[in-house]
C-alpha cells in the first residue's frame, strides 16, 4: 500500500493530521507539508473556511470536499457545528446542488448501477465498496427528489445528504454504508437535452424491465450483504409503494418517504394529543398532496389507530381524508394508486360540498384534528382554510411540510396567528420561533431525519430480519416521549439540535421492539449497551 493510496483513502486519511511517525509509517513522507495540526485546528480551519463560504451551496460543496477526503475530519466538524450544518448538508440546500449537479461533478461519491448493464450490478457494488462489510444500502432512482422531482442521475447527491446525517445523528460507521445510484433514465427534458448530462439520455424505463432490474439489484446485494438493510430513498409515486410492498416482508428493508416521513408526523400527532388532552380515537386526518409521502403519512397513522388505540380497519381508515391538486380523491375517480384507492371517498359523501375543488371547503365539511401539507403548492394553507380548521377542532395540528422551503403550503407564524394560539405546527423546514400574545411558539421540524437514522440503526443493531409496523411505532412513541407537554408554547417535535439523542432513544427502542417480536437474528442481552457499542465515534 502506497502513500497515495492512504491519501486517497477518505476513512483512512487524516492529512496534516499525522504525524512524523505515522507519516513515515505510511509512506507519507514527500506528500504532506512538514505541519502538523492536531484535530481541534483542523477542525477550526474547516469551519472558518466553511463561514467564508458566499453562499449555501458554496458551503455544501466545500463541506461535502472535505467528506470525500477525511471522513473523520467531516464529521468531528458536524458534530460541533450539527444544527448549522444540517440545512446545509441535507434539506433544503441539498436541493441546489441536485439541480446543478451537472456543473459541479467532479467524481464518484456513490455507486452508479445502470438499467443499460444489469449484468455490472455486482461489478459496481464491488468496486465501490471493496471488501469493506456493509451494513446499510442507500439507494434511490431520483425520480421523487424532495419537493422538485424527478433529477435522475443527479439525484446521487440526495445520498450523499443522507449518509452525512446517517452517520452525524445515529454514529453509523460511514465505511459501512453504500450509497447506490440506480439509472433507469429521466422524464425531465431539460436534463435529457442538456449534452452535459451525465446520466443516461432516455426516458424512464417502466413495467418489467424496471422490476426486474431492482429484483437483480436486490439479489446482488443479498449475495453480498445478507444482513444488510436497503434503505429505499426519493422513488417516485409510480415506483415507490409497489417496490417497498414488494420487500418489506421478505427482507429488512425502509422507504424513508413512505415510512420515516410518516413516523416523524406521528410522533407530532402523540406528543400534540398528550399536550391537548385529546382522546386518539377523535383523531381525523386530512391530507394535502396523497402521493408517496402523504399516503405513507396517512398509514403510519392508520397503524396507529389499529394497533396502539384497538381500532378497526374500516374505522381507522374512515378517519382519513385525502385530497390532490385535482381535489377530494374519491371513490371511481381514474388513475388511483393502491393507496389513494384505500382512502378514497364515496362520490356522496361530502353533499355540503359545492365545490370538491376547494381545499377550504373540504377542510370545513370534514373537520380534521390533522392537517398535513405534503402537496409542494406554496400557501394552500390559506388563512380560510386554517380558520376552517380552527372553528371546529380546539388544538389543530397543522403541518406544512413540503420542501424546500418555498414550496410549503403555510408559515408558521401565520398559522399561529390564524388559530390564536391555539394551533400545533410542524414544518418541513427549519422555522424561527413565533412570538405571540406574550408566548414564545417554538416550532418543531417534520423533518424525517428526526427518524430514519435511528429507525435503521436500531434494525441493524438488532440484526432484525425485517422492519415491521410495531418497530416504526416503538420509533415514534420514543421521540414523543422526548417533549415537555407542561411548557407554553413548546414544539410537538424535539429540535434537530438534540438530533443525536433522537436517534438514539429511537434505536433502542426499535431495537427493544425488534427482540420482542423475536426478529433478531442472534440474541441480545442489553440492548441499550449493544447500540452504545455499535456507535462509530470520528475520535475513536
Amino acid at each position: 500500500m502506497t502513500g497515495f493510496d492512504t491519501i486517497n483513502d477518505s476513512y483512512a486519511n487524516r492529512g496534516l493530521g499525522f504525524d512524523y511517525e505515522q507519516r513515515r509509517e505510511l509512506k507519507l513522507d514527500g506528500l504532506l507539508p512538514a505541519a502538523v495540526q492536531d484535530d481541534e485546528q483542523r477542525e477550526r480551519i474547516v469551519y472558518r473556511r466553511f463561514l467564508a463560504q458566499p453562499t449555501d451551496l458554496d458551503k455544501r460543496l466545500y463541506l461535502m470536499s472535505i467528506c470525500r477526503t477525511d471522513r473523520r475530519l467531516f464529521y468531528r466538524s458536524m458534530d460541533m457545528h450539527l444544527t448549522e450544518y444540517m440545512p446545509i448538508v441535507y434539506a433544503p440546500t441539498v436541493a441546489q446542488s441536485i439541480q446543478r449537479y451537472d456543473e459541479f461533478y467532479s467524481g464518484s461519491d456513490v455507486a452508479y448501477i445502470s438499467i443499460e448493464h444489469p449484468e455490472g450490478i455486482g461489478d459496481a457494488l464491488d468496486q465501490y465498496a471493496g471488501d469493506r462489510p456493509i451494513d446499510l444500502v442507500v439507494c434511490t432512482d431520483a425520480e421523487g427528489i424532495l419537493g422538485i422531482g424527478d433529477w435522475g442521475a443527479q439525484g446521487a447527491e440526495i445520498l450523499t445528504g443522507k449518509l452525512a446525517v446517517y452517520t452525524a445523528a445515529a454514529g453509523i460507521d460511514p465505511s459501512r454504508v453504500l450509497p447506490v445510484m440506480v439509472d433507469v433514465g429521466t422524464n425531465r427534458q431539460a436534463l435529457l437535452d442538456n449534452p452535459d448530462y451525465v446520466g443516461n439520455h432516455f426516458a424512464r424505463v417502466r413495467g418489467q424491465r424496471y422490476d426486474d432490474f431492482i429484483d437483480d439489484f436486490v439479489q446482488q446485494v443479498l449475495q453480498r450483504y445478507p444482513q444488510a438493510l436497503i434503505h429505499w430513498e426519493d422513488f417516485g409515486r409510480p415506483e415507490a409503494a409497489p417496490v417497498l410492498k414488494r420487500y418489506q416482508d421478505r427482507i429488512l428493508t425502509l422507504n424513508d418517504d413512505i415510512q420515516g416521513t410518516g413516523v416523524t408526523v406521528l410522533a407530532a400527532l402523540i406528543a400534540a394529543r398528550k399536550i391537548a388532552g385529546a382522546d386518539p380515537k377523535d383523531t381525523r386526518i386530512m391530507v394535502f398532496g396523497a402521493g408517496t409521502a402523504g399516503v405513507g403519512i396517512a398509514d403510519q397513522i392508520v397503524d396507529d389507530l389499529i394497533i396502539r388505540q384497538g381500532m378497526d380497519t374500516e374505522t381507522a381508515r374512515s378517519r382519513v381524508l385525502l385530497f390532490d391538486r385535482q381535489g377530494l380523491i374519491e371513490q371511481g375517480q381514474d388513475d388511483l394508486t393502491e393507496g389513494q384507492t384505500r382512502y378514497a371517498r364515496k362520490p356522496n359523501e361530502f353533499a355540503s360540498v359545492t365545490d370538491k375543488t376547494s381545499l377550504a371547503q373540504v377542510v370545513d365539511a370534514f373537520q380534521p384534528t390533522v392537517l398535513i401539507g405534503t402537496s409542494t403548492k406554496p400557501g394552500a394553507f390559506d388563512q380560510n382554510v386554517v380558520e376552517a380548521m380552527a372553528k371546529h377542532v380546539e388544538r389543530p395540528l397543522i403541518c406544512p411540510i413540503s420542501n424546500p422551503t418555498e414550496l410549503a403550503e403555510a408559515k408558521a407564524a401565520d398559522v399561529i396567528a390564524w388559530t390564536h394560539g391555539r394551533g400545533f405546527v410542524i414544518t418541513g423546514t427549519p422555522s424561527k420561533p413565533v412570538d405571540y400574545q406574550g408566548v414564545t411558539y417554538s416550532i418543531g421540524q417534520g423533518n424525517n431525519a428526526l427518524m430514519y437514522p435511528g429507525i435503521c440503526f436500531g434494525a441493524i443493531v438488532a440484526k432484525a430480519r425485517l422492519v415491521t409496523k410495531g418497530m416504526l411505532l416503538a420509533a415514534a412513541y420514543a421521540i414523543s416521549d422526548m417533549i415537555d407537554v407542561d411548557k407554553p408554547g413548546t414544539a410537538v417535535l424535539p429540535p434537530v439540535a438534540d438530533l443525536k439523542e433522537i436517534s438514539c432513544r429511537v434505536a433502542t427502542a426499535v431495537a427493544e421492539q425488534a427482540v420482542q417480536e423475536g426478529l433478531n437474528r442472534e440474541p441480545i442481552e442489553d440492548v441499550d449497551a449493544a447500540v452504545a457499542k455499535a456507535q462509530w465515534h470520528y475520535d475513536a
